[in-house]
């Protein structure tokens, strides 16, 4: 018999080579219906996978993400079929994953899809799921799967790389008529799928590879039923009108050319949006202790081998030769804060250490992944350091836990906490990961601290915990992220001078980012709040529409006075009526519009009109900028007069 660990701690014995589907109906028939897939000690497995030993156990279902990724696995290769069913001479398949909204898959064609085929494609979809085909696993050799994929280039090409490596490859298969290379998993048959909906199509060369062919690539999603299906529409339209990109453009925030594929330009308005987020970050780290660097962005080959990026991050890096010696850009900022803590000795005294920079770092992405701000080739990383005695690491990890909430709180967001492993490929020991990830453990659970663990996934010198905020439609971002590290205070040699007067004392090192990216921060912004910023953030915070030139004076009046006192106004003296500039004034998303005419210029007042539809007549100037200037210092999220 073998011991089955449930996710509440309970425990059930079986016997040995029970299925995850069998356990599952050893609990209740309606979960066995439900179930999509099982965790088995932190892996995702087939219903069908057989347990030989003591493991931890969970069933995943349409409420997982995890159950989620399964089922929509599932669909990538219905989508597949579907598509070799309506055109089975005329598409060749290459490649698909299942992603965190759903899945896509990369064909091959002459045919050029449209999004009028959709209804087609997913007709044929809804065939196969509903004919219940079983999807089974098979494990056949190289040989066996180069003749199963004859003519096909791309599996072919795959099948080239792995041999000499692996003498066996594993497929799955739909009924009998359909198969493709895979590792799954996969649900258990056709039935399980939901109900599909395909969303867009792009083009996306091979392998993210622009010298290699464009493809066509289809994105899709399953829901359990037609009624979850319809609400994840309808969201998905609201996001589509919250599209950063294009409010971006609209508003005037940012751009991106041809000549500069994932280096967004920021105009004037995103300038001013960018730098106060900067001004409140200096403003927050120097209250609490943080002392400023500005590290270079070009740097020696020997650093980045110090430090473990050239072996470990090299093909996301950009390097260059300087008088015929390797460099890279940074892609982090952490190597060239060690060079900075090493230029002095430092006492116990001082420490902790709290470091921080504003680094504009490159990373090399794929073409195919770059989004706007979300995924971009250069950021401005709000990076810090903390250096600390061992003990010190506890309390250092509570202090951050209390820093970013205060910092999300000030956008409204809430968030979840998610704590990542020992990745496969690390540095360190042992005993230093042990002692690393039970310190973030202990912190969190003392705050009685909600949070998931993601086996595998730290960062390849140390454990850390994530952040992903919850924006106003439900979705997550990571963002901040805590991170310890002995690994790289061992590699550059850092030192303290303890109480006893030694100076071979050895530092632990803490890297956190709270932004994450300013720019995909921003990016958030933009979508969370669909583009109506809080007056702090506001590029233009007034504007003052004037009824016709006899008032321009008193308008402008009204502007020195606000801009004098730092508020960013405007007055717009446009020949137009007024419900077209304020109707203007509501497109740019200006959050305070003040009217004046003659009677305004009389009573020395204005008409108070907020972008949420508040109006307010005879306002004094004056208390109004009194109220103004107490939201923005204050950062507040809405204003009330």
């Amino acid at each position: 018999m073998i011991k089955i660990e449930l996710p509440d701690g309970s425990i059930k014995e079986h016997k040995k080579g029970i299925t995850g589907l069998e356990i599952a109906q050893s609990i209740g028939e309606r979960l066995a219906m439900a179930a999509l897939a099982v965790e088995i000690d932190g892996e995702v497995k087939d219903t069908s996978f057989k347990i030989e030993k003591d493991v931890k156990f969970s069933i995943l279902t349409f409420k997982d993400l995890k159950g989620q990724m399964a089922a929509w696995h599932s669909a990538e290769h219905v989508l597949t079929q579907a598509m070799i069913r309506l055109w089975p001479k005329k598409v060749e398949m290459a490649m698909g994953p299942a992603i965190k909204e759903g899945f896509y898959f990369d064909f091959d064609s002459d045919r050029q899809f449209t999004p009028e085929d959709f209804e087609k494609i997913e007709e044929e979809m809804k065939k196969i799921i509903k004919e219940d085909l079983s999807i089974t696993k098979e494990e056949i050799s190289v040989e066996e799967a180069r003749k199963l994929f004859e003519g096909n280039k791309y599996k072919l090409e795959w099948l080239d790389e792995i041999e000499g490596r692996d003498n066996s490859v594993t497929i799955y298969k739909t009924g009998d008529e359909f198969a493709d290379l895979c590792k799954g998993p996969h649900v258990s048959s056709t039935g399980k799928i939901g109900v599909p909906k395909l969303l867009k199509l792009a083009g996306a060369y091979w392998r993210g590879d622009s010298k290699n062919k464009m493809l066509q690539r289809i994105y899709g999603i399953t829901f359990p039923k037609q009624k979850e299906l319809n609400k994840y529409i309808e969201n998905l339209k609201e996001i589509e009108k919250r599209d950063h990109r294009k409010i971006g453009k609209d508003l005037g925030l940012f751009s991106i050319h041809e000549q500069g594929p994932g280096f967004p330009f920021f105009l004037p308005n995103g300038l001013i949006i960018k730098n106060e987020l900067i001004k409140f970050w200096r403003e927050l780290h120097r209250e609490k202790g943080y002392q400023e660097i500005s590290t270079p962005q070009i740097l020696n080959r020997s650093l980045w081998e110090t430090s473990g990026h050239w072996e470990n991050y090299k093909k996301n890096m950009y390097t260059l030769k300087i008088d015929d010696e390797d460099f890279a850009i940074k892609p982090m900022n952490c190597p060239g804060g060690m060079l900075v803590y090493n230029e002095t000795v430092h006492s116990y005294k001082e420490l902790p250490l709290r470091v921080g920079e504003l680094g504009v770092v490159h990373r090399h992405e794929l073409s195919g992944t770059l989004t706007g701000l979300f995924r971009v080739r250069v950021f401005t990383q709000d990076d810090a350091h903390h250096f600390m005695i061992e003990k010190q690491m506890k309390s250092e990890v509570q202090f951050l836990m209390e820093l970013y909430d205060e910092v999300y709180s000030m956008f409204g967001f809430d968030y979840d906490i998610e704590l990542s492993t020992r990745p496969e490929k690390s540095i360190g020991t042992d005993e230093q990961w042990e002692l690393l990830t039970n310190t973030l453990k202990d912190v969190l659970d003392k705050n009685q601290t909600k949070y998931k663990i993601n086996e595998g996934d730290g960062a390849f010198y140390g454990p850390k915990i994530d952040f992903h905020l919850k924006d106003c439609l439900g979705r997550t971002w990571q963002c901040g992220t805590i991170q310890l590290d002995m690994s790289l205070p061992e590699r550059f040699d850092l030192k303290y001078m303890g109480e006893d007067g030694s100076t071979e004392h050895r530092p632990v090192m803490l890297h956190r980012v709270v932004y994450g990216s300013i720019e995909r921060f921003l990016g958030i912004l933009i979508e969370h709040f669909a583009g109506k910023f809080p007056i702090w953030l506001s590029p233009v915070q007034v504007r003052i529409l004037t009824l016709n030139d006899n008032v321009n004076d008193y308008a402008n009046k009204i502007k020195k006075m606000y801009f004098d006192a730092g508020i960013r106004a405007e007055v717009d003296i446009r020949a137009e009526s007024i419900p077209k500039k304020v109707r203007d004034a509501q497109l740019q998303k200006v959050p305070i519009m003040l009217t004046v005419g003659e009677k305004e210029v009389q009573n020395n007042s204005v008409a108070l009109r907020t972008l949420d539809g508040d109006v307010k007549l005879g306002v004094n100037p004056d208390e109004l900028l009194e109220k103004l200037k107490e939201n923005i210092k204050e950062r507040e999220l809405n204003f009330q007069f």
